[in-house]
């Protein structure tokens, strides 16, 4: 089975000519960014800049929760390899996702790693960064 890859080329500019492709893909790119929001920076504490998501609280559960994380930041990676991205950035980004797990594995000082690190964003970012694309051509038009 090929890899399915696409014309980087495609986001703010004419040079495509499949359009509905492209959307596609920038849905694709929506998805994973707000999955990433929702893992790692879902929920301020107001008075400070510091945010949390999912993967903070679930990492509060032994094994089970970093556990959980690491299922969705492999989630992402096998997207962005889906999508195009290549080998030396998938492993970059299966990196993060190792150093969440095992770093968050540990109890107490994993949990304030877990605050701070934000895999999931990192990865991302990762693949926003591979095509171009940014963060304003995620946000939907209204």
């Amino acid at each position: 089975m090929a890899a399915r890859t696409w014309n980087a080329g495609g986001f703010g500019s004419n040079a495509s000519s499949d359009t509905f492709g492209v959307e596609q893909r920038l849905l694709k790119l929506r998805r994973l960014s707000g999955l990433s929001r929702l893992m790692d920076t879902a929920v301020g504490i107001p008075g400070t800049r510091i945010r949390f998501g999912a993967d903070s609280v679930l990492g509060l559960v032994p094994l089970l929760g970093d556990g959980a994380g690491a299922l969705v930041g492999l989630y992402i990676v096998n997207e962005a390899r889906r999508l195009g991205v290549p080998p030396e950035k998938l492993a970059r980004m299966i990196g993060n996702v190792a150093m969440d797990s095992f770093i968050g594995g540990v109890p107490l000082l994993g949990d304030l790693f877990d605050v701070y690190f934000k895999s999931h964003r990192r990865n991302v970012q990762i693949i926003l960064d591979h095509f171009g694309v940014q963060p304003e051509e995620l946000r939907r038009k209204r």
